[in-house]
């Protein structure tokens, strides 16, 4: 019988709970590696949109709260930092784990806004998993109109 791999995970183990000891092995072997590693450019999902006075940034941070996310305005970059803990608690209460795919740790994402801008100026919401940051546009000076200059001789 042929079986469709859907993924890279059989679709009927999954419905009938037959796991894949071997995929279950090498899981288990990846997620001793550093969390995320080279998807973590994939992870922060960000929507960014330009309004006449300011940006609305979205960021996505599903299953964080907000007490494990951390912004900072350095040297005019918005760093967002998020970090994540193992529970160890989690293990007792709920049994031998058979499948792991949410990790614990931590990613970063930074944005240049501009050094005219300070904390009090960014305003942050977190809600449903979603980061919503409005970022003011501030005024840049205008560069002098571009003049010819004669050359005598």
């Amino acid at each position: 019988m042929l079986m469709h791999d859907l993924f890279g995970e059989n679709l009927f183990d999954d419905w009938f709970g037959f796991p894949d000891f071997r995929e279950l092995e090498k899981e288990m072997d990846r997620s001793q590696r550093k969390l995320y590693g080279h998807h973590a450019n994939h992870l922060m999902k960000t929507d960014v949109h330009e309004m006449d006075d300011h940006y609305e940034v979205d960021i996505d941070l599903p299953g964080f709260k907000k007490e494990e996310i951390q912004l900072e305005l350095n040297n005019g970059y918005l760093t967002v930092n998020a970090a994540k803990g193992l529970d160890e608690d989690d293990k007792s209460k709920k049994g031998r784990v058979i499948r792991k795919e949410r990790y614990m740790g931590s990613m970063a994402r930074s944005f240049y806004v501009g050094e005219d801008l300070n904390e009090e100026d960014i305003k942050a919401k977190f809600e449903h998993g979603v980061l919503s940051l409005t970022v003011p546009k501030k005024e840049t000076p205008k560069l002098p109109e571009k003049k010819t200059i004669m050359i005598e001789g």
